[in-house]
C-alpha cells in the first residue's frame, strides 16, 4: 500500500521537457542569417530553437571542441596533467592555418597548448596534444569518432583534430551542440581558457587574441569556439551564461564572419529574454516513513537530486507535483534506498520523476532487542 500526497505548486511558468529532443517553434523576428543554427540550454539539454540543424556542413575549427573535450577528459581522469610538457613533432608544426608557429621539438605545457587552442585556434597545438595523448593524430581521431558516437552525434565524421579541410569531415549544428554541452557541463575548468580575450605565451613574447569576439562585447559570454575555411564558410559554437542559465548557440555555414556573430547574438538574446531555470520542490516537508523492525521508528525521505526545469517567461501556467511514499518500509534500510517518487507534471503530462530516498541508514532490531522490547511492553501493562 502506498500513501499518495498530491502537492500543487502554483507557478506562473510553463515547463518544457528536459529531453534534448524538445524544441520551440521559431519566434517571429529572430534574424539568423546562417542556413543552419540551433540554441540549446546547457543543464537540461533542451533545444529552444533550431533551423535545419541536422544538415551536414564542414565544421572547420569548431572541430576543436571535441579535441578539447578529450583533453579535458584525460586531465580529469588523471592521465594528463596541466603542467605536463608536450613536445611538438615536425608533423604538428606543418599544419598551417591558425597556429602559434611551434618549432620542431619545442616543448610547451598542456596548459599553454590548451590556451593556444581555445583562444587562437592553434592547429599545431591541437595536433601536438593529439599526438601526446594517443601517439598519432590518426589514433586520436579514432577516439574522437568513438566519443562522438557515444554522445549520439549521428551526423558527424571527423577526419582530423583541427577542422582543416578534409574529404568527408562533416558535422551539423545539433551534433556540435551535443559535444559543446558535454564540454561545458562536465568540464567547467575549460572556461578559464575560453573566456580569455587577450593573453601571451612564451614568457610574454607571443601575443594571443581570441578569435571569438563575443568574449569581448557580449555580456555573459563564456566561449566557445569559432571556425572558418573557404568551404565551411563561418561557423561558431557560442556559449554565454546569465542568472545561472548557460546557453549554447551554434551557427553553421554563415556567409560572413559578422553574420555568424550576429546570428549567435540573436539566438542568445532570444534565449535569455524568453527562458529561465526554476528549481521545483514539494511545498511542504516530506513526512517520515515508518520503519518496521527498525532501530529507529522512522526514516526521512529526501529527493535524490534537484529538479530544475526550464520555464518560459511570461506565460501563464501551472506545474503540478505528486509525491508517492511507501506507507512503511522494513528494516534494514540503506542510505539512498528508494522510498518513493516525486513526480512533476505540466498540464497533466509528466515531465520529470525524481526518486525519494532514505537520508540515512536504519539498522534492523536483533532478537535481543525484540525480547527487551517485549519485556518493556509487559512491564508497562502490569504497572498500568
Amino acid at each position: 500500500m502506498k500513501r499518495i500526497v498530491s502537492l500543487v505548486l502554483a507557478l506562473g511558468l510553463v515547463c518544457v521537457c528536459l529531453a534534448p529532443s524538445a524544441r520551440a517553434a521559431a519566434p517571429e523576428g529572430l534574424d539568423v542569417a546562417a542556413p543552419s543554427a540551433l540554441l540549446m540550454e546547457k543543464s537540461t539539454g533542451t533545444v529552444l530553437w533550431e533551423k535545419d540543424a541536422h544538415t551536414q556542413y564542414e565544421p572547420a575549427s569548431v572541430t576543436k571542441v571535441m579535441t578539447l573535450l578529450l583533453v579535458m577528459e584525460a586531465i580529469d581522469a588523471g592521465t594528463l596533467g596541466w603542467e605536463d610538457l608536450v613536445t611538438a613533432s615536425a608533423y604538428a608544426c606543418s599544419m598551417g592555418g591558425s597556429q602559434i608557429w611551434l618549432k620542431e621539438n619545442e616543448q610547451m605545457s598542456v596548459s599553454d597548448m590548451v590556451k593556444a587552442v581555445a583562444v587562437a585556434s592553434a592547429n599545431d597545438c591541437a595536433v601536438a596534444l593529439a599526438e601526446h595523448l594517443a601517439g598519432s593524430e590518426g589514433a586520436f581521431v579514432e577516439r574522437m569518432n568513438q566519443r562522438a558516437a557515444q554522445l549520439g552525434m549521428e551526423h558527424t565524421v571527423f577526419r582530423n583534430c583541427t577542422g582543416l579541410p578534409a574529404e568527408g569531415h562533416v558535422s551539423c549544428a545539433w551534433d556540435i551542440a551535443l559535444m559543446s554541452r558535454e564540454l561545458i557541463l562536465n568540464h567547467p575548468d575549460i572556461r578559464a581558457y575560453t573566456t580569455i580575450w587577450m593573453d601571451t605565451l612564451r614568457d610574454g613574447q607571443f601575443q594571443l587574441s581570441n578569435t571569438n569576439r563575443l568574449i569581448f562585447y557580449y555580456d555573459g559570454a563564456t566561449g566557445l569556439k569559432t571556425g572558418s575555411t573557404d568551404t565551411a564558410l563561418y561557423c561558431l559554437s557560442a556559449t554565454a551564461e546569465r542568472d545561472g542559465m548557460e546557453l549554447i548557440a551554434v551557427v553553421m555555414h554563415a556567409p560572413t564572419s559578422n553574420d555568424r556573430f550576429e546570428s549567435a547574438k540573436a539566438l542568445l538574446n532570444y534565449g535569455f529574454a524568453g527562458w529561465a531555470l526554476t528549481a521545483v520542490y514539494p511545498d511542504q516537508a516530506l513526512s517520515p516513513v515508518p520503519v518496521l523492525l527498525g532501530q529507529q521508528d522512522t526514516v526521512q525521505p529526501v529527493p535524490q537530486r534537484e529538479c530544475v526545469i526550464l520555464a518560459e517567461k511570461g506565460q501563464e501556467g501551472a506545474i503540478t507535483t505528486q509525491v508517492e511514499l511507501a506507507q512503511s518500509v522494513e528494516a534494514p534500510v540503506e542510505a539512498g534506498q528508494q522510498l518513493g517518487t516525486f513526480h512533476i507534471f505540466v498540464n497533466g503530462e509528466q515531465r520529470d520523476s525524481i526518486p525519494l530516498v532514505a537520508a540515512q541508514e536504519v539498522g534492523r532490531l536483533g532478537v535481543g532487542d525484540l525480547f527487551r522490547g517485549l519485556l518493556d511492553q509487559l512491564f508497562l501493562q502490569e504497572t498500568g
